[in-house]
């Protein structure tokens, strides 16, 4: 029986009546949804899907290769990543994601057992009479003991007040953002058992992430990467694979840091590809008024998990298991590709930034992005330079280390250099950038392929150079402003105090140690 939901919308003074008809869910398990209106129907999500179905020979091939698979055998890997270009089995991805991040080293080698967490978990939950298995309910019970713990610590500053205080605003933020998270997917929408446990499933990973790294905590974006492991995984694998994502050097170590600096620089790292490939679409978006910060953002924090063809998002997510973050790079650079077009035909930035962060459905089609992908590598070597010209700008030089090695020091430019840096680029260092950019559009291009040219020959007369171990340091931002945006962080601090000594020694054990 289908199910009808009604909004209603208002234009020119009068309210126009919608009905959204529940039609079932997809091989992908998300709803379908159709609205009907004048203008005819309309679906929320594609449903038409055109990713490769694997034969019965590629099946158990893949299956062979897994049940072999070994962690320190390189060749598995590259056997993997055939299957990976041609698409990946449904069926077998969970387990296609667990050799690729090695979830099973991860889980053995470390002293953290989830199922012990779980327990802690549970109790804090019963004594602050909340239910995991009722999200709605627990959001209202933990705002009312937020609200009577913040009268409380205004009266009494006691550390353990504070600590469940901090434990209590975890658990009601990530309530808050379960139903945010993929609401239309079978495993979170409604009331249905199945709904039910899943999101019992997300509210326990992230607050066990939480505890196992508190001085990450939780950050909002992290729900999505979360709800989409335990898509493909059980809950406790789902787990290792949110550590091994978040934590590993090749995925997104630093990315959900407090100080947004690892975000930050990616997102200048970004900006400087977009200009070597695409300079006139970068230049045309900063004229706009618009800055990579703004639509790259999302796109690191959560995978791409927001293109609405979902075959595309699990075959971005496969080419990002297998080779890191630098696919996130190439991704961003495919979809500004297969845009550039009509992005240029956009002089307005209320136009422009809303196709950025939701991408139309005929560039996001499997057929379309999917094989662009794989012919538009990005590489290490280049986002490296791209790295070191952003770290120049930023005043930090590359200066002689010990053993011959090269590493940087932030060092501020002087006055005459500021100028001369103004003058190599083409600009009047006297006027301001957006009075100066204009028309320079050739000599910027060639500044760039100059300093890239100068940084790739220095990385290959020392390729030993710690460019990828060097700090980055950004001036701090302003805090009240994280809460507000999607970047909200907390840690979780009073039940888990035994379980984090266990695992972790504190930054300042790390320097005496």
């Amino acid at each position: 029986m289908l199910k009808r939901r009604y909004s209603s919308t208002g234009s020119g003074g009068r309210a126009s009546r919608r009905k959204n008809i529940f039609a079932g869910f997809d091989e992908f398990g998300f709803a379908i949804f159709k609205t009907k209106s004048r203008e005819g129907t309309v679906q929320h999500r594609c449903h038409e899907y055109s990713y490769p179905k694997a034969d019965d020979g590629k099946v158990k091939g893949l299956c062979e290769l897994l049940s072999s698979w070994d962690d320190a055998d390189d060749t598995c890997i590259v056997k993997v990543a055939c299957f990976v270009r041609t698409g990946i089995p449904p069926e077998l991805r969970g387990r296609v994601w667990k050799c690729l991040l090695g979830i099973h080293t991860l889980q053995e080698s470390s002293p953290f057992i989830y199922q012990e967490c779980l327990k802690g978990i549970r109790r804090q939950l019963v004594d602050l009479g909340v239910s995991e298995f009722g999200i709605g309910s627990a959001i209202a019970t933990l705002s009312e003991a937020e609200n009577e713990m913040e009268s409380k610590k205004n009266t009494s500053q006691s550390a353990a007040s504070s600590s469940e205080f901090s434990d209590v605003v975890l658990f009601r933020q990530i309530a808050l953002d379960l139903q945010r998270s993929f609401p239309t997917h079978r495993s979170l929408m409604g009331d249905a058992p199945e709904a039910i446990e899943g999101q019992a499933k997300l509210f326990r990973v992230l607050i066990a992430y939480a505890i196992y790294n508190p001085w990450i905590g939780y950050s909002q974006g992290m729900s999505y990467i979360a709800a989409m492991l335990l898509m493909n995984l059980s809950e406790e694998e789902a787990f290792w694979a949110l550590v091994a994502l978040l934590e590993g050097p090749n995925y997104l170590a630093g990315l959900f840091d407090h100080s947004l600096d690892k975000i930050q620089h990616n997102a200048k790292v970004f900006q400087q590809l977009l200009k070597h490939r695409m300079p006139r679409l970068c230049q045309h978006i900063e004229d706009l008024g618009v800055t990579t910060l703004h639509f790259v953002t999302p796109w690191f924090l959560t995978l791409f998990t927001s293109l609405p063809c979902w075959d595309t998002v699990l075959a971005v997510w496969d080419h990002i298991i297998l080779n890191g973050i630098v696919v996130v790079f190439t991704t961003g650079l495919c979809i500004l590709q297969q845009l550039e077009s009509r992005l240029l035909e956009m002089s307005d930035v209320s136009l422009l930034l809303p196709t950025l962060l939701r991408v139309p459905v005929d560039v996001s089609r499997h057929s379309v992005l999917v094989p662009a992908l794989w012919r538009s590598e990005v590489h290490k070597w280049e986002i490296d330079c791209m790295q070191s010209l952003v770290l120049e700008e930023e005043g930090e030089e590359p200066v002689p280390g010990k053993g011959g090695k090269q590493g940087f020091l932030k060092r501020k430019k002087s006055k005459k250099e500021k100028r001369n840096l103004a003058g190599a680029n083409g600009l009047d260092a006297k006027k301001p950038a957006q009075f100066t950019n204009r028309g320079t559009m050739g000599g910027a291009t060639k500044n760039i392929f100059t300093k890239m040219l100068r940084v790739a020959q220095r990385y290959l007369q020392d390729p030993g150079q710690a460019v990828e171990s060097c700090e980055i340091k950004q001036p701090p931002l302003n805090r009240s402003l994280i809460v507000q945006d999607h970047s909200m962080r907390i840690s979780a601090t009073s039940f888990s105090r035994g379980q984090i000594r266990g695992r972790k020694k504190t930054p300042e054990q790390l320097q005496g140690g």
